[in-house]
């Protein structure tokens, strides 16, 4: 976690020398342009694999997988639904979990949505800006993609409590459930990168956009 946070640091001060951008909340576009095209690179090998993962697993397969680690991601969801005050969805998170671990056989089986038990999306970078915490400057990252800096300081908190990731005494384990959960989240953005591919002229300013507007409208709770 501290290695994490001096990267951060570094990347943060290095950036300091880019060419300040034409975005408000982009002044580091150089930067930032330069992690988009590394990020792209190393896409390259990722993406036929999550096009290959897509192809051969079938749909029900898939939605199996989503629910076991949307299960996983609800105890969190319910943390930060606390964190930022709001009880009653904090609790239906709980329950959710309750309900699909059980009758849901471990969270294969999203039951709890069934009954009414609505689904949520919090992270602690929402909960910053709930706390009234700036977003700070746009920053774009290789692997992670597009954060604030607000965002980058919740993500990291977010990977240091992954459940998953804190299985020490199984690493085999670890690593697959790593690897397929990273394989059904890039699959899950192929149709959405389809449209964005075709509709944007710039895929750099379509992403900030779209991710500065998401993660505004998400901390307003606004659909």
């Amino acid at each position: 976690m501290k290695r994490f946070f001096c990267v951060i640091c570094v990347a943060l001060g290095l950036s300091g020398c880019a060419a300040t951008g034409t975005h408000p909340d982009d002044p580091y576009e150089g930067f930032n342009r330069a992690m988009f095209s590394i990020n792209e690179g190393l896409d390259t090998v990722v993406k036929p694999v999550a096009e290959g993962y897509e192809t051969l697993t079938p749909l029900p397969i898939r939605v199996v997988i989503g629910n076991f680690f949307g299960n996983i991601g609800d105890v969190w969801i319910s943390v930060n639904n606390f964190l930022q005050g709001k009880v009653e969805a904090g609790f239906s998170d709980i329950g959710r979990v309750l309900v699909n671990s059980t009758f849901g056989f471990c969270g294969i089986f999203d039951f709890a949505s069934e009954m009414g038990l609505e689904k949520h999306s919090e992270d602690f970078g929402q909960t910053l800006g709930v706390w009234g915490v700036d977003s700070g400057p746009y920053l774009f990252w290789p692997v992670i993609g597009p954060r604030t800096a607000r965002d980058t300081f919740g993500w990291g908190v977010d990977f240091a409590v992954d459940p998953v990731r804190r299985i020490r005494h199984d690493n085999a384990t670890r690593n697959t459930l790593i690897g397929v959960r990273t394989l059904e989240g890039r699959a899950r953005l192929l149709q959405a990168e389809k449209v964005l591919d075709s509709a944007s002229f710039d895929k750099y300013n379509t992403i900030r956009n779209l991710y500065l507007n998401g993660r505004a409208a998400a901390i307003k709770d606004e659909d």
